[in-house]
C-alpha cells in the first residue's frame, strides 16, 4: 500500500493532535522529580492493591504472594518522599501546597504510612488472616488520610 505524501503528512498531524489530548503534561524539569515520585506512587497502589483484595474476601489468601508484596511495600515506603523537593509543585503533580507549607505534618503522614507498611510486612510471614486485614486497612487508612491533606483529587 503506498501513500501519498499529503496523507502521510495527514496521518502525522492527527497522531501529534491525539497524543496532545493524552491529559496531563509531561514532567520535562530537569531529573523528572515529579514523574519519579507519581511512578513510585502508582508503584504502592500496585503493589498494595492484591493485598487488598485479600482483606476484603475477593482474592484467595496465598501467604507467600501476600509475604512478597507486603515486603516490596516495604522496600517502596521511603522512596518518593525526597522527590518532593521546595519548586517541585507544578504539573503533573496532585500534590497541595500544604505539603511544603506543613512539612512536620507531612513528616509525620510519611512516618506513619511507613510504620503501618512495616508492621504489614511484619505480620505478614505468620500473621492470622484477621490481624493482615487489620493491617491492610491500616495502611489503606493512612494513604487516603494522606491524600486527604495534601493531595488534590484531580
Amino acid at each position: 500500500m503506498k501513500i501519498s505524501g499529503f496523507k502521510l503528512l495527514r496521518i502525522i498531524a492527527c497522531a501529534i493532535a491525539l497524543s496532545a489530548c493524552s491529559g496531563e503534561p509531561e514532567d520535562t524539569r530537569p531529573g523528572q522529580p515529579v514523574a519519579h515520585r507519581r511512578q513510585i506512587f502508582k508503584q504502592f497502589t500496585r503493589t498494595l492493591e492484591p493485598m487488598g483484595m485479600v482483606a476484603r474476601e475477593r482474592k484467595a489468601f496465598n501467604r507467600a504472594d501476600f509475604l512478597a508484596s507486603a515486603l516490596e511495600l516495604k522496600q517502596l515506603v521511603g522512596q518518593p518522599w525526597h522527590y518532593f523537593l521546595p519548586d517541585t509543585n507544578y504539573p503533573p503533580s496532585h500534590a497541595k501546597p500544604e505539603v511544603w507549607l506543613q512539612p512536620a505534618e507531612f513528616k509525620l503522614a510519611q512516618d506513619t504510612f511507613q510504620s503501618k507498611a512495616n508492621a504489614l510486612a511484619a505480620l505478614a510471614r505468620d500473621g492470622t488472616i484477621e490481624d493482615l486485614r487489620a493491617a491492610v486497612n491500616d495502611v489503606e487508612r493512612s494513604c487516603k488520610s494522606c491524600h486527604k491533606q495534601f493531595r488534590n483529587n484531580s
